[in-house]
């Protein structure tokens, strides 16, 4: 079921403007005030307004254009990131079972020790009680 297409007067550059688009009308208003904090910093520079209207339109864009691309190159820094994360969450599970395979092991073989020593013990004890009854013979 496709989006019914939202429509929102928003303010750019003092001039009311008509938007329309798939997105809320929350994001809409978002980009105009994304588009006006721009055109308002690059109105800062004595150097911008001098220009002419379409040498203007030209920095402006390239503002908006360096602003996407950095947070592009973030963004792929950032899945990269995840990658990395994901990777090494990966290899300290298979890490974490391996160890878990050893504990079991090392755990199967201590039971094992335990119950060698307890017939050890008793047979120590049988022979004791022999070599008492030989001695009291």
């Amino acid at each position: 079921m496709a989006s019914s297409k939202n429509f929102t007067e928003v303010l750019i550059g003092g001039k009311v403007f008509t938007l329309s688009g798939f997105e809320s009308e929350e994001y809409l208003q978002r980009v105009s005030t994304y588009l006006n904090h721009k055109l308002e910093e690059c109105s800062s520079s004595d150097g911008y307004r001098k220009q002419s209207a379409e040498t203007r339109s030209i920095l402006l864009a390239l503002n908006i254009a360096d602003d996407y691309f950095k947070a592009k190159k973030q963004g792929g820094t950032l899945e990269s990131d995840i990658e990395a994360k994901d990777k090494e969450m990966y290899d300290l599970k298979h890490e974490l079972i391996s160890v878990q395979i050893k504990l079991e092991n090392a755990d199967k073989a201590l039971d094992k020790l335990k119950e060698e020593n307890k017939a050890l013990q008793m047979k120590i004890v049988q022979l004791e009680t022999e070599m008492k009854n030989k001695k009291s013979k």
